[in-house]
C-alpha cells in the first residue's frame, strides 16, 4: 500500500499490521525524517519522497491513498502522479483520491466543516484558534495567489478516465468535510 501524502501518518502502525508494505509518502523534508524515525522498529513501514514513488516496481501495489493532496497539484502534477499510480497499482488494485475540493466550495464550508468536527472530536477551541491564525497569516494571502485546485465529479472522473482508470465518486469522503469529493479507481 501507498499513503502519497500521508502526512503525520497517525494510523500507520495500525495499518501496517495489515499489509506486507506500507509505503509512507511525504514532499516535506523534515516531516520524513521525523516519520522514519517513528516508524524505526516498523519492518514493513518505507518512509520515501514523491520523486521515489516512480521507482516503485510496476503492479506492485493493491491500494494507493492519496488523502487531501489533489487541491496542490497542477494539472500537469496531477496526470503525472496518476501516471505513476497506475503504473505501480496492480490489476485489480484500487486507487482511493479523497477531499478532492468541488468547484465553488466555500471558504466559510470548510472553516464550518473543521469547527464541527474539532466538537464532536473535543479539540473545537484549537480548531478555532487554527482558523484565526490561518485568517491573519500569509497562508490565507499565498492560497489566493497561488489557488487550489478544483474539479466537478465529471471532471475528475474524466482525468481518471483518461490516465488508465474505471472510477466513481465514493461516498462517504473519507475526511471530516463531507462537502468535498472522493473517488475509487481500479485500472483498466
Amino acid at each position: 500500500m501507498l499513503d502519497h501524502g500521508c502526512g503525520e501518518a497517525l494510523l500507520a502502525s495500525d495499518v501496517a499490521m495489515l499489509c506486507e508494505r506500507l509505503y509512507l509518502c511525504e514532499a516535506a523534508p523534515s516531516l520524513r525524517q521525523k516519520l522514519t524515525a517513528r516508524f524505526a522498529e516498523i519492518p514493513n513501514i518505507v518512509v520515501t519522497d514523491p520523486v521515489a514513488v516512480a521507482d516503485l516496481a510496476e503492479a506492485s501495489l493493491d491500494l494507493v491513498v492519496a488523502n487531501s493532496i489533489v487541491q496542490y497539484l497542477t494539472a500537469a502534477e496531477l496526470a503525472q502522479a496518476l501516471r505513476l499510480w497506475r503504473h505501480a497499482l496492480k490489476p485489480g488494485g484500487r486507487l482511493l483520491i479523497a477531499d478532492v475540493l468541488p468547484k465553488g466550495l466555500s471558504p466559510v464550508t470548510d472553516a464550518r466543516a473543521l469547527l464541527r468536527f474539532g466538537w464532536q472530536g473535543g479539540f473545537f477551541f484549537a480548531a478555532l484558534l487554527g482558523l484565526l491564525r490561518t485568517a491573519i497569516s500569509d497562508y490565507r494571502k499565498l492560497r489566493a495567489e497561488l489557488g487550489l485546485a478544483t474539479y466537478d465529479e465529471k471532471e475528475m472522473i474524466a482525468l481518471l478516465a483518461e490516465a488508465g482508470f474505471k472510477a466513481e465518486r465514493h461516498r462517504p469522503n473519507i475526511g471530516h468535510n463531507q462537502a468535498r469529493m472522493a473517488f475509487l479507481a481500479t485500472p483498466v
